[in-house]
């Protein structure tokens, strides 16, 4: 590709990726195309950038422009982004050594405004939660599992336990495991349900040892956690939760993008849209178990608490974020529970919330753009200590 100059000095926003051998970049390039489109509305700038060709050249930078009319990728010099938004779309890639070093050049660079700099860890996103007495009642009782001691002791707590990947993505890994009671058995029994694809596989043990022995085997080189199972709302006999989108707006201030609830499938532990999962109207469900008045009051809660979380997360993190997506549950006592936040949001197919977090995107990265250089709120060392939290793998 022939590298263009191009003199602009518009407020830009470049979109970080891992580039691709295949398709010159990873990652949803719809999305990166909707963005750039919006930003055009805007009069923002928006171009793609990848950590391969990362290169800040006093002010100009390799990226990548879309044409509309042949529907193709263009290599150019661009104007310096004064907003980078990180969309590398795996932890893999993130935790390369040379993609660390590319983060950490991000960071501490002075005339660039740098947000959502690494994934989340599940088992240090409760860390951060538990931190405050604003979020700690929102979490269910969770804990590193790490031997079968942590399952037993758990298990006489409470009936049902989830057991998940710290570096999960998408319900991929989870597992239930229940305490059960059979009429003709004179010892407790344990069920197990391991989610594959959209159904899930049901095994039964006599005894805590035989289970983790099996749990041990599926977990493999893996970090779990293991929660506490709440009991959720259901429709229909399906439990469903709430997805809640997150984002600053133009005065840089946390707001709600749109609220979007997850159905589960009929063979499902989860309701995760990829284990067999469907997108519902969450004012529907919630009407049909708590009445018009009591969803009306849920949502307004699920709102109120996933703001406080988002800030709390913020904070704990010493991270600038922008966005972050949410999975909070509701019981049947219509109690607001928070599962798990992911600062790599995937896209929300409901149309009024996937416009507005659009406009949100590029509204905060104006914002941003406005602020006066000064020192990056988050230490190089925040993200290297995320990156080695996440590069720990403890053999079992």
């Amino acid at each position: 590709m022939d590298i263009e100059l191009h003199e602009n000095q518009r407020p830009t926003m470049a979109i970080l990726t891992y580039a691709d051998q295949k398709r010159v970049f990873r990652g949803n390039q719809e999305n990166f195309i909707d963005l750039i489109h919006t930003g055009e509305e805007y009069g923002v700038l928006v171009y793609v950038m990848t950590t391969a060709e990362f290169k800040l050249m006093g002010n100009q930078a390799i990226g990548y422009t879309y044409n509309s009319q042949t529907n193709k990728w263009r290599k150019e010099l661009l104007p310096l982004p004064h907003v980078i938004y990180n969309r590398i779309p795996f932890r893999k890639y993130e935790l390369l050594p040379e993609v660390q070093q590319v983060l950490q050049a991000c960071i501490k660079h002075r005339k660039i405004r740098f947000f959502n700099p690494t994934f989340f860890n599940k088992w240090t996103l409760f860390e951060w939660l538990n931190k405050s007495k604003n979020t700690q009642s929102l979490i269910p009782a969770t804990q590193k599992l790490t031997t079968n001691a942590d399952l037993e002791s758990l298990l006489l707590k409470h009936p049902n336990l989830y057991l998940k990947p710290i570096r999960g993505k998408a319900g991929k890994g989870i597992m239930k495991v229940s305490r059960i009671y059979e009429k003709n058995a004179k010892a407790r029994r344990y069920e197990l349900s391991v989610q594959d694809k959209t159904k899930s596989h049901i095994s039964r043990y006599s005894n805590i040892p035989q289970l983790w022995n099996q749990i041990r085997e599926m977990m493999g080189s893996q970090d779990y956690i293991i929660q506490q199972g709440i009991t959720l709302a259901n429709y229909k006999q399906r439990p469903y939760d709430l997805r809640v989108l997150v984002q600053k707006n133009s005065k840089g201030r946390w707001t709600i993008a749109g609220v979007g609830a997850r159905l589960a499938g009929k063979m499902s532990i989860t309701t995760h849209v990829p284990r067999g999962g469907s997108i519902d109207d969450p004012v529907k469900l919630l009407e049909s178990g708590f009445g018009p008045a009591g969803s009306k009051k849920i949502l307004n809660r699920a709102k109120k608490s996933a703001l406080i979380i988002a800030k709390q997360i913020e904070r704990a993190s010493q991270s600038m974020l922008g966005e972050m997506s949410m999975d909070l549950g509701v019981d049947n006592n219509g109690q607001i529970w928070f599962f798990e936040a992911n600062s790599k949001p995937m896209k929300f197919d409901e149309p009024h919330i996937r416009k507005k977090s659009l406009d949100n995107l590029i509204q905060y990265s104006i914002h941003l753009a406005k602020q006066p250089t000064k020192a990056p709120r988050l230490s190089s060392g925040a993200v290297k200590r995320n990156a080695a939290k996440d590069s720990t793998s403890k053999a079992r």
